[in-house]
């Protein structure tokens, strides 16, 4: 049993300590310290970082056509018109980064003001200005706004191209329209390509979570430099399921200056055909991986032929950094902008070439992808083709149209004299070659006086 005395005693301690936290609560910030260590918090780089994203609110009005069926225009006359435009009002949310503050530029993605006839910027303190548009690049889905206003904030940036896998990052936007938000996340891989979200892409991929409305946004490393612009996700419910894509700054930048100064992209052509490796191919040319762009023909007139590449040589990095994939290597390139000076490695028959050249424009010139084949009954892939053998090798002497040996790239008069860098001049020897393949081989093929290579899968 507690006397009257002692629970008295007990009763007076326990409002003194209850006092006194709530006096040192009340009057104090919360601690930053914690048995004499400093607790980590983000919260003085955000504050820093967090001004110079925006949120864009967009709106306008989606044109679309239709076809109309031949029917209808028996039924209605020849008048009748060929499409039907459909008009229909739309409003939508996303994201922006200030990247410079005295001219008011921001930086978001396409996607988010395609088709916009109304744009309005929400600035971190409150302000609503009207945006315009200085320019697009589809393909990259790259947008520059340009807003009127002082005391900006523009967000630092870091070099891009020194990310690693494991890198902790921070996404800042405006998902859903709730307002600034910020996640945080590693780097989950580097250099995504092939996913079909834009024509060019490279993408960083980060399990920092995005939303919808994170489109455009910042994506920021531990010092707060921008290193991104937060564009897409992967998902089956519309959500984010740890999956997302941010374009790399430095692409979006090389896009922004052009953009900027243009009003448009102004394309870096290389002036090859290539594609990527296999095992199979990578050990008939000496490579000991498949991390790599194999030429199969390098383009009449172009930077690749000036500067002495050859079909059959394995592009394997571009200004010093590692290429993996012909999307890797086309999205950089095209990123560039012409006039741009680049120094490429390239394996040769087992041996590493250096070579520097300058990005012509693509402006005005259509690259003329080959698609020429054979048909044959040694390889599906030459399905359609007439050979013969002659004293250079094995002539192709006919194509069928529309054949797959016409799609794959063969021409009449193609002479093949070498299949995964080995010489041949045999029908019979091209037979046996081919039927002991599981895999993509590479014929090499004189044509008047150029020499290319044609990939069969």
């Amino acid at each position: 049993m507690i006397n009257n005395s002692a629970l008295s005693k007990y009763l007076f301690c326990f409002i003194f300590m209850l006092c006194s936290f709530v006096s040192c609560y009340t009057s104090a910030a919360l601690p930053t310290t914690f048995y004499g260590q400093d607790l980590p918090s983000l919260a003085p780089m955000l504050k820093e970082a967090r001004p110079a994203v925006v949120s864009v609110t967009v709106a306008g009005t989606h044109i679309s056509k239709q076809p109309i069926p031949e029917v209808y225009r028996y039924f209605f006359g020849p008048d009748t018109p060929k499409e039907q435009v459909r008009k229909r009002p739309f409003t939508g949310l996303g994201s922006g980064v200030i990247i410079d503050a005295k001219k008011g530029y921001i930086i978001t993605n396409y996607h988010v003001v395609a088709q916009a006839s109304q744009i309005m910027i929400g600035l971190d303190d409150g302000r609503e200005l009207k945006a315009k548009m200085i320019g697009s690049d589809e393909q990259a889905d790259i947008a520059i706004l340009q807003i009127k206003a002082h005391n900006l904030t523009a967000i630092k940036q870091s070099d891009s191209d020194r990310l690693q896998v494991g890198d902790f990052v921070i996404a800042i936007g405006n998902p859903f329209g709730l307002g600034q938000t910020v996640t945080s996340g590693i780097v989950s891989a580097l250099g995504r390509s092939g996913l079909g979200i834009e024509r060019l892409e490279n993408f960083i991929q980060t399990d920092a979570a995005i939303n919808r409305g994170n489109s455009g946004g910042a994506l920021v490393n531990l010092r707060g430099e921008l290193v991104g612009i937060n564009t897409a996700i992967a998902t089956h419910s519309g959500g984010n399921v740890g999956i997302g894509f941010a374009i790399p700054i430095n692409m979006a930048n090389n896009l922004s200056q052009q953009i900027i100064k243009y009003g448009q992209a102004k394309r870096g052509q290389l002036g090859i055909i290539g594609e990527n490796l296999n095992m199979k191919l990578a050990h008939a040319f000496n490579m000991q991986n498949t991390h790599g762009v194999f030429i199969k023909q390098v383009l009449e007139n172009s930077p690749a032929e000036h500067a002495g590449i050859e079909a059959g040589d394995i592009i394997i990095s571009l200004n010093k950094k590692p290429i993996k994939t012909i999307e890797t290597l086309r999205a950089t390139i095209a990123t560039l902008g012409a006039g741009y000076e680049v120094s490429l490695n390239i394996m040769r028959q087992g041996r590493k070439k250096a070579f520097k050249l300058t990005l012509a424009s693509t402006q005005n010139k259509k690259v003329q992808h080959t698609k020429t084949e054979t048909d044959s009954t040694i390889h599906p892939g030459l399905t359609g083709a007439t050979l013969e053998e002659s004293d250079q090798g094995i002539r192709v002497r006919r194509v069928m149209p529309r054949s797959d040996a016409e799609y794959n790239g063969f021409a009449p008069g193609d002479i093949i004299v070498g299949i995964n860098n080995t010489r041949i001049k045999k029908l019979q020897d091209l037979n046996q070659f081919l039927r002991d393949q599981d895999t993509a081989v590479a014929l090499s093929i004189q044509r008047d006086k150029k020499h290319l290579y044609i990939v069969l899968r």
